[in-house]
């Protein structure tokens, strides 16, 4: 701004007034115009505390186009794999699909809810979900609370028609209380006793009692989650090195203590043809499918290989032998939309929290789906994970669609890079993250906002 001391006395005039006159044709012949400052962007009385807020406007609509079309894909490719063997069971074809449809719909009324509350009342209850999170996991090793289906302790029975897999809860509670512990903490992050000691109090409690089930899967997105969050919110790559390492030597442990389970596992992925009916048959078989897919596909229902557990651990090869390898493109197209607009909603976002929530919902459900598909292209041994919002699975199905609608909540706040430099989480210094506030100035609105 122009110095006012240079300014005769006649002709000096606070900002707010010059504006004021401006608009009412005031100004005096002569008189040079300040410049003015767009109004900022004050906290809403009425939002929880712990960051401004903008004025509203859409959602990112890529991602609600993307969710939606691998919901439906989801839905349809469930149906194709397990019509037949329902009916077979049951003399039901819809026996499987029907409880999808439903929870579909259950997460498409949750997504669109939470899209439209604002995401920083998270904040007020992120400790509470997280304990209740730790309750389900331990609750699900409980003999006569938990169900067991081939070894694996990983769901809790409510009602003869209805289960509840923890696991899924888990991961939406720890990217919540994550993103606000990480906000909160600010700089000391970067410490190791401040902040990579206690990180990894918050994150081994779920990654141990998760490893229990046990769901090696389900830990190594966990696992990944964390240290996307460890990452972003700015941690030394020192000690996000050191983090990486102890994860590779808890995973070693997790191996070995697991007994023979795990080693199966490793065993038929290195050769799965070892064992062609045993252990390697469901990798064998998913190579097998997309092998008859070709480039168009087969045709839906038109399968010529079966692959165990198609419409769960293996929906990509479905995919991939029915829509072929144009259709798989398609499904990891959708993906890609997904990261690019989840990505951009991170760096866009109002405050440090929007932008950790928003990069820690996305490299869930990204990462998530890398490694279903990386199982099928037999890159990485079976972990019996989901790929997001396709698989059959209710529980997994209605908490990703909760994630994403608070991620669609973060982005209706969002700007052009540019025209907003966000505050600091509750006016922290934010000097080394890598999301807005990163530069710890004042929030100002763009051209076209109110204050």
């Amino acid at each position: 701004m122009r110095n006012l001391g240079s300014v005769p006395a006649d002709r000096r005039r606070e900002p707010v007034e010059m504006e004021r006159l401006s608009r009412a044709g005031g100004r005096r012949s002569g008189a040079r115009d300040l410049p003015v400052r767009p109004p900022a962007v004050r906290p809403n009385a009425l939002a929880p505390k712990g960051g401004p807020k903008r004025e509203l406007h859409d959602p990112d609509w890529v991602i609600v186009v993307a969710v939606v079309a691998l919901a439906s894909v989801g839905i349809l490719m469930v149906y194709s794999a397990s019509a037949i063997h329902s009916y077979a069971l049951s003399r039901n074809a819809f026996q499987m699909v029907a409880p999808q449809i439903g929870a579909g719909l259950a997460g498409l009324a949750t997504m669109i809810v939470l899209a439209r509350v604002d995401y920083r009342y998270l904040r007020k209850v992120s400790l509470v979900l997280a304990i209740a999170a730790l309750a389900l996991l331990v609750a699900v090793l409980i003999p006569w609370f938990g169900a067991s289906y081939n070894g694996a302790s990983r769901w809790i029975q409510l009602g003869p028609f209805f289960e509840i897999h923890p696991a899924e809860v888990a991961k939406l509670a720890l990217v919540v209380y994550l993103s606000h512990w990480l906000a909160t903490r600010g700089t000391q992050i970067r410490s190791f006793f401040h902040g990579t000691v206690p990180f990894w109090i918050i994150v081994v409690p779920f990654l141990v009692l998760i490893a229990r089930e046990p769901d090696i899967g389900t830990t190594s997105v966990i696992v990944a989650i964390a240290l996307t969050l460890f990452f972003v919110a700015g941690a030394r790559l020192f000690h996000l090195g050191m983090a990486l390492a102890g994860g590779v030597a808890g995973g070693v442990f997790l191996v070995l203590s697991l007994g023979t389970y795990p080693l199966t596992r490793i065993q038929a992925f290195l050769d799965p043809w070892a064992d062609p009916n045993g252990s390697g048959a469901q990798t064998i078989s998913g190579l097998e499918a997309l092998s008859a897919g070709g480039l168009f596909g087969t045709g839906l229902g038109n399968d010529k290989v079966i692959v165990p557990y198609s419409y769960n651990d293996f929906i990509f090869s479905v995919i991939g032998q029915e829509l072929g390898f144009v259709g798989g493109l398609v499904v990891i197209g959708l993906f890609v939309a997904i990261a690019w607009g989840g990505i951009r909603t991170a760096l866009r976002a109002p405050d440090t929290f929007g932008g950790l929530l928003a990069a820690g919902v996305t490299a869930w459900i990204c990462v998530q789906a890398i490694i279903h598909i990386c199982v099928v292209l037999m890159l990485v041994p079976v972990t019996g994970i989901t790929l997001p919002f396709v698989s059959q699975g209710g529980s997994s199905l209605v908490v990703s669609f909760a994630a994403v609608g608070i991620l669609l909540s973060i982005s209706r706040e969002t700007v052009e890079r540019g025209w907003v430099n966000a505050s600091a989480d509750r006016g922290r210094g934010y000097g080394r993250t890598y999301l807005p506030g990163s530069r710890g100035g004042s929030i100002v609105a763009g051209p076209t906002s109110r204050a």
